[in-house]
């Protein structure tokens, strides 16, 4: 790409050219700070855009201000941060965080597909597919920033979208993948701008015929308590939490709440949760790019009492690594084994990421 002083060229214009190249080495995310080259995070490591010129703070300033609409250069203004989705011509779209840090503004934009893509096509296991047939209660999908959960609950969306006639109502912030309806009636809110917040979006959901909820965070306690009120109710409701394995955010939904409430939520949370899909990225065996590990635990009768009783809930992670694919139940170290097999990742890979690495070695030498 040209190298050219990025003041001459419009802030709007001259973005699109670095997102350009970020499509092009297969960038997840960029950002930009006063005095340093344009960052690129590939495949989970940081590259510098060395070949473009150092960022002035008043030129992130101005690519900031161009980004952003009145409500939201009034609410950067006040907060000093904000988020926001915005779509650029032949790239997609593309949602950012600006924010400001040791006085000046800084941007990182999360590169999204414009394309939902087929969930076939994600390398998950054939047991989160099934989830898509679910007719009510509430499935978590949960992981570290840029695991992938969006793009996950995204395709489970549109794989309903694609076979059965139900409504589907996201609320998001930002809106980040836009559907195109197929069988499904697909209503996409927007915190901000359609709703003032989860929690009162979620609330109004009830009263608006939605078979299908896709909840992008569950942020407080209102909204969880909201989102158990749906599934309760007959919905399908889809949402995201962040959480390092399936069993702990099980406990994170009861411990969001106040000591004196948990009792009730347990019982809530153990009627409604369906399943928990924990997932990372790893970095594949071939080198291009990165395969995605999961765990995933069904809540079955026995998951049930053991949600229920605070003084067994910590028995969890035993039952998923018990648990077999028949039963619903897929254990991270299992997940590992299969991409070693499938030669997806690497040995070494798996070991570094493995719950058990000692056990999971074992199998992988055959024992």
């Amino acid at each position: 790409m040209t190298t050219t002083a990025t003041t001459a060229v419009e802030p709007l214009e001259w973005l699109s050219q670095i997102l350009a190249e970020a499509t092009r080495f297969g960038a997840s995310d960029v950002h930009f700070r006063a005095r340093n080259h344009p960052v690129l995070r590939i495949d989970g490591a940081l590259r510098a855009l060395d070949q473009v010129p150092r960022l002035t703070a008043e030129r992130v300033a101005e690519i900031g201000v161009a980004l952003m609409d009145a409500r939201q250069l009034a609410l950067f203004e006040r907060d000093n941060q904000v988020d926001l989705s915005r779509g650029f011509k032949g790239i997609g779209r593309v949602r950012a965080n600006i924010f400001r840090q040791r006085g000046t503004v800084a941007l990182v934009l999360r590169v999204i597909h414009s394309v939902v893509p087929p969930l076939a096509s994600l390398g998950l296991p054939e047991i989160v597919a099934k989830l898509s047939h679910l007719e009510r209660g509430l499935v978590l999908v949960t992981g570290s920033s840029g695991s992938g959960k969006t793009t996950t609950l995204a395709a489970l969306v549109n794989e309903i979208n694609g076979q059965q006639t139900k409504h589907v109502l996201t609320i998001e912030d930002p809106i980040e993948f836009l559907f195109a309806e197929q069988k499904s009636l697909i209503t996409q809110r927007e915190i901000g701008i359609d709703a003032p917040s989860f929690y009162e979006a979620m609330r109004a959901a009830l009263r608006e015929d939605p078979d299908v909820i896709l909840l992008g965070e569950m942020r407080d306690t209102e909204t969880i308590e909201t989102a158990l009120k749906a599934a309760e109710t007959g919905h399908f409701v889809l949402a995201t939490a962040h959480a390092p394995a399936a069993p702990e955010a099980v406990n994170r939904l009861i411990t969001a709440f106040p000591a004196e409430a948990q009792s009730a939520v347990r019982v809530k949370v153990a009627q409604n949760l369906r399943a928990v899909v924990s997932q990372r990225l790893l970095p594949r065996a071939d080198g291009q790019g990165r395969a995605v590990a999961c765990e995933v635990l069904t809540i079955s009768g026995l998951a049930r009492e053991l949600i229920q009783d605070p003084a067994r809930i910590k028995d969890l992670p035993e039952l998923l690594k018990r648990g077999s694919i028949s039963e619903g139940m897929l254990a991270f170290d299992v997940c590992l084994l299969a991409l070693v097999k499938a030669k997806r990742i690497t040995p070494a890979v798996a070991l570094q990421y493995a719950s058990s690495p000692t056990d999971l070695r074992l199998k992988i030498e055959g024992f």
